[in-house]
């Protein structure tokens, strides 16, 4: 396994980040296809026994039992220092919003649940999961930096926002001697490289990390064309991104298997090695053990230019889907209230 910096922090990563969405109890979530404890903790070890530090969950999945699941296991089989633990809070709720709860104190009850789901005394990088309309971004950027200096928190992340986003919540970080965030989790593969138009120019230019989620496509890089899988099968979610520009990315897949047949190593490899060119550490689901081998090996492998020059050059820009698509403001009194 390979290590680096987490951007300008000085959280040690491994190249390759364990996304936990894929652990937690299926009755209690939006996935049904989730794995039970005992076959998440295999998972989780195996990842540990491979290098792999870095492990990415949130308090949105599966009812905060990833948290709990991933908090059990990485006290058994790693010590807390050795290993980087990333998790995420969702917006304050119409409820919170109408009984007049803060964004400062919604940040404090989040990151407090959290902490007891994984039965940690504090996470290294916390992450601020989507954006969130409806509160004052002052009100956010003041609540992480409490959860900062109050230990709970090492260092403070974002997901699912665009550039202009990211760098006005660091200006006024900057502005108020508040923490910055030092990564950005954002949709980002071989199939969906809309971040390249500003978000990565961005991040390389101001020293931000780039851990992206969906490295695989919820397996579509992974899998030849006809393959398929008990996700691939039942994430609604994954579908309603991919599906619609599912004959434009066959291109693509078809080029990922034949270099993997070329270089006689998996498409996983392949799709991730290409993805480690761009970014710090690529956000990669886990539910069977060869998953994180797959992963790990491609740290290992290098492409030529020529070969990722060859596998981008079918790639044709994407329409906006999922949580980023929802992105935007949907009336005026939505907007942020920013500070004078």
């Amino acid at each position: 396994m390979k290590y680096t910096k987490l951007g300008k922090s000085d959280l040690t990563v491994s190249r390759i980040c364990m996304g936990c969405m894929g652990f937690g109890e299926a009755s209690q979530g939006q996935h049904g296809w989730t794995l039970d404890e005992e076959r998440s903790r295999a998972v989780i070890r195996h990842g540990l026994e491979l290098g792999v530090n870095f492990y990415d969950t949130a308090i949105a999945y599966q009812g905060g039992t990833s948290e709990q699941y991933v908090g059990r296991a990485l006290r058994d089989f790693a010590k807390r220092e050795e290993v980087v633990v990333a998790t995420k809070f969702l917006p304050r709720t119409p409820q919170e919003i109408e009984a007049g709860v803060t964004g400062q104190q919604h940040i404090e009850t989040m990151i407090n649940q959290s902490l007891k789901n994984l039965g940690m005394d504090y996470v290294d990088l916390y992450i601020y999961h989507m954006w969130d309309w409806h509160t004052p971004m002052e009100d956010i950027m003041d609540g992480l930096n409490r959860v900062v200096q109050a230990g709970k928190a090492r260092c403070i992340g974002i997901s699912n926002c665009f550039a202009w986003q990211i760098a006005q919540a660091n200006a006024l970080a900057e502005k108020e001697g508040w923490a910055p965030f030092i990564s950005i989790q954002g949709h980002y593969n071989l199939l969906f490289r809309e971040e390249e138009r500003e978000m990565v120019p961005y991040c390389q230019q101001e020293g931000i990390a780039l851990t992206p989620y969906s490295a695989l496509a919820a397996g579509r890089l992974s899998r030849r064309p006809g393959e398929t899988s008990e996700r691939m099968e039942k994430d609604a979610y994954a579908k309603f991104k991919y599906d619609a520009t599912a004959q434009q990315d066959g291109v693509i897949i078809d080029r990922v298997a034949e270099l993997a047949d070329r270089r006689g190593v998996t498409m996983t490899e392949i799709s991730l090695a290409w993805l480690l060119t761009k970014v710090a550490a690529p956000v990669v689901g886990a539910t069977k053990l060869h998953h994180v081998d797959g992963a790990a090996k491609a740290t290992d492998l290098e492409l030529t230019d020529e070969e990722i020059a060859w596998l981008e050059a079918p790639y044709v820009p994407h329409a906006l889907a999922g949580v980023m698509a929802q992105n935007r403001p949907v009336l005026a009194r939505d907007r942020h209230v920013w500070p004078v």
